[in-house]
């Protein structure tokens, strides 16, 4: 089987997504590249989260060819490969419909650092315009729009969350939907202040360390 390992990632994280209300039924996806091969990993289209095994899961090249697996790649592969190809950092990316995320989103308001556990994405996250889903307008969007960030939220769709590893991709796309939650909260009761831009350097050197974990 290739890509033993990051299909088994791709299970595991795909089913957190259900279990830590990131997502609901089979929306969302998970990948997760292996560099040395030149392939990733990403979960099955419109399949149940807890009924997918290791096999359903599809591998695909950078070109976008489907180099093992029967079911049918996420119909937002393409979002996935882009950043892949063009981001040397990123080894997993996992995309939501996480609720709070997911109305800034529909609001087209980018998300200000009202809180130190945006630098799991960077200093801010940006908000593409929207396009469908499953489109190279989408994807060439969502890479754009997190040049120098490990998270974007998608214009009337969601959030696209990225990082080194599985484990750092997923904690940024919950982090991040915490932080979408805080800042819609704070806006009911009053005008939310950001963090300086001294406070944001200190917490996105921790967040440096934190992202080379395995």
């Amino acid at each position: 089987m290739l890509l033993k390992e990051e299909r088994e990632a791709v299970v595991a994280y795909g089913r957190r997504l259900v279990t830590h209300r990131l997502t609901r039924g089979t929306g969302g996806n998970v990948s997760v590249f292996c560099r040395a091969k030149g392939l990733f990993a990403i979960s099955p289209s419109g399949m149940d989260y807890f009924e997918t095994e290791s096999a359903d899961v599809v591998v695909m090249d950078l070109e976008g060819r489907v180099a093992e697996g029967s079911r049918r790649p996420s119909s937002e592969s393409d979002m996935h490969r882009l950043l892949y190809r063009e981001r040397e950092d990123v080894g997993a990316v996992v995309h939501t419909h996480s609720p709070y995320a997911t109305v800034l989103a529909c609001l087209h308001r980018e998300l200000p650092p009202v809180h130190y556990l945006i630098g799991f994405a960077g200093r801010s996250v940006r908000c593409t315009p929207y396009a469908p889903f499953g489109t190279p307008e989408l994807a060439r969007l969502a890479c754009d729009g997190m040049r120098d960030r490990y998270a974007v939220l998608l214009g009337n769709h969601g959030l696209l969350a990225a990082g080194p590893t599985p484990a750092y991709a997923f904690d940024t796309a919950e982090e991040i939907e915490f932080v979408c939650e805080v800042y819609c909260r704070s806006l009911a009761v009053g005008t939310p202040v950001p963090l300086l831009d001294r406070d944001m350097d200190v917490a996105l050197e921790k967040f440096k360390t934190y992202g080379q974990r395995g």
